[in-house]
């Protein structure tokens, strides 16, 4: 049986369970249950603090997991990133006083405050800056004015937070972080069927199915403008100057593409929701 660690809360929780709703796997009902199964698809789930799901997985308590990229770089578990999941982004930064550092050189022998102490730490190391780390649990916005840091590491949204604080963004991203799935190496068909339904679901989400009726005289026009993922599927219709495309398109793009079809002479242009995929 396949065990897989999920976000029991925070902002990746709702839309990690929701998607593998989306993935055909039935997850806990119950929202104080830790651990529950889905004998069909003969996978456990265990409810798990984000920031604890890299050390389980990595230790190969667990399987597989979904959790940020920033957890999983601040864990320094051995877990793996295995695949993007496209939701819960989020931009590290280092931030400080208006005008007081120009560049994170100027960070030597100083004091950083942060919440990802093994992130910030590795950046640092890789960048050259020796800066002594003090780990706060959240709130580190205050770190600054109370004196207990020159300078903070952080998520960054807007910065209102931190210009609401006296502070200013400087120096390089730390990180683009994102929700991840990840593997303690574990190589089995439980664990390929999530990735591949996982994958089907992003595929669903940004894409759409596109069907239309064209004349032949148009149809290398038609298909230029919708190629699909491989080749659009034609049909030949009761009119034999007509034919029938169905192809799938970027969800972004859908209504530039119907104008387009629509320039060319295609006609009856339909669009319809995926909800699962296998590509």
């Amino acid at each position: 049986m396949l065990k897989i660690a999920v976000p029991n809360k925070g902002s990746l929780s709702e839309t990690a369970a929701q998607m593998l709703a989306e993935a055909g796997y039935h997850g806990r009902r119950d929202p104080r249950e830790l651990v529950t199964q889905d004998p069909r698809n003969n996978v456990e789930f265990f409810y798990l603090r984000p920031r604890d799901i890299a050390t389980y997985v990595g230790s190969g308590a667990l399987d597989v997991g979904i959790t940020g990229r920033d957890l999983l770089l601040d864990s320094e578990s051995p877990a793996t990133e295995v695949a993007e999941l496209n939701f819960g982004e989020s931009t590290f930064r280092f931030a400080a006083p208006g005008g007081r550092f120009d560049s994170l050189d100027q960070l030597q022998g100083l004091r950083v405050a942060t919440s990802y102490p093994g992130l910030v730490g590795a950046f640092l190391a890789q960048t050259n800056v020796t800066a002594t780390l003090v780990k706060l649990d959240g709130a580190v916005e205050s770190a600054v004015r109370l004196g207990v840091a020159d300078a903070v590491a952080d998520v960054v949204s807007t910065g209102s937070t931190l210009r609401k604080a006296g502070l200013e963004i400087f120096g390089p991203v730390i990180l683009q972080s994102t929700a991840v799935l990840i593997s303690s190496g574990v190589q089995n068909a439980g664990a390929d069927t999530l990735l591949r339904r996982l994958q089907g679901v992003l595929v669903a989400r940004q894409y759409v199915l596109m069907d239309y009726d064209v004349p032949r005289v148009h149809l290398d026009a038609a298909t230029a403008v919708t190629p699909g993922i491989e080749s659009p599927t034609i049909s030949p219709l009761a009119d034999p100057e007509w034919v029938a495309v169905r192809a799938m398109v970027p969800r972004t793009e859908m209504n530039l593409v119907m104008d387009s079809l629509w320039e060319v002479g295609a006609r009856a242009i339909l669009v319809s929701p995926i909800h699962a995929a296998r590509l």
